[in-house]
């Protein structure tokens, strides 16, 4: 019996189990849930098996799913290294690729360098996004993002590979006629009871610093959020609260604030260029190479 079977009803197929619901797939997919239902219901009348369990608040594979998804990704990851070859013997650059990236500083200019290599390779679809770490980490740790420029308070998590951009200190900026304007050092206890200003939720800096003062009693509160550490030193300068910033944030070097180091066993600001292991695209890879090669030495 002849079954005709499309490659893009496996895609489908994969999205919607790794998605676990056929909204998500068709979000990742970047096609209409409808389509992506049908072409799912037409892969089960061709193979005459129930694939997806659709009962519960998730979907899951049914066992002969199971196999039919793993025989799935094979068939998808063959395709895939088909035309990474004839894309080789091409000399071409083709597909997509897709970045993402935490507000990236002087140290690297990933708008400038996407911009630069879509030019450089018109038949590559680029896209950017800018997000806090976290939801950078679960793009990359989720196949919808090829590389991004991710904030690191610790260790890059190990389901990851990367390489640091910068580190830095932290520091506490507050206005000069603050109590802590004069002191050599400010540590978590000097921040107990105190207005915070720190950037926004799912921030590395901002779960560091938290995690820092865990113990600190009472506890600081954070008054004010944003993503921008400028912003957030304008804000400290206006009274608003005491600012955790990197120690190389322009807006710090005004008569509005002061500055001193912030002394957390651990706790620094680093910015890490991550991407999931294994092998890449051609053009995620060449794009990882463009962004490792313009990474920009902080000044000592």
């Amino acid at each position: 019996m002849m079954v005709d079977v499309q490659l893009h009803q496996l895609e489908y197929l994969v999205a919607v189990v790794d998605e676990g619901g056929f909204t998500r797939a068709a979000a990742r997919l970047r096609v209409a849930q409808p389509g992506v239902s049908a072409q799912v219901r037409k892969l089960e009348r061709e193979l005459g098996h129930t694939l997806l369990d659709r009962s519960g608040h998730r979907v899951r594979p049914t066992p002969v799913g199971m196999e039919v998804v793993a025989a799935a990704r094979a068939a998808l990851d063959a395709v895939a290294g088909v035309r990474r070859v004839v894309d080789d013997l091409d000399g071409l650059l083709r597909g997509s690729v897709r970045a993402g990236m935490v507000g990236s500083g002087p140290f690297l200019d990933v708008p400038g360098v996407v911009a630069d290599f879509s030019a450089a390779h018109p038949h590559v679809v680029c896209s950017l996004v800018e997000q806090g770490s976290g939801p950078l980490v679960e793009g990359l740790r989720a196949g919808r993002l090829d590389v991004a420029l991710v904030g690191a308070a610790g260790p890059l998590p190990e389901d990851l590979e990367g390489r640091t951009v910068s580190e830095q200190p932290l520091v506490v900026a507050v206005p000069p006629d603050h109590p802590l304007a004069s002191s050599p050092a400010a540590g978590p206890d000097d921040l107990a009871g105190r207005d915070l200003v720190l950037p926004v939720e799912g921030n590395a800096l901002r779960e560091a610093v938290e995690l820092a003062c865990a113990s600190v009693s009472p506890a600081p509160r954070v008054t004010a959020s944003a993503s921008d550490p400028t912003v957030l030193a304008r804000m400290a300068a206006r009274g608003l609260g005491l600012a955790v910033l990197p120690s190389s944030v322009s807006a710090l070097r005004t008569e509005e604030l002061t500055t001193v180091p912030f002394t957390a066993p651990g706790v620094r600001s680093r910015l890490v260029l991550a991407w999931p292991p294994g092998e890449a695209s051609p053009a995620a890879a060449a794009l990882r190479a463009a962004l490792l090669d313009a990474v920009v030495a902080p000044a000592r």
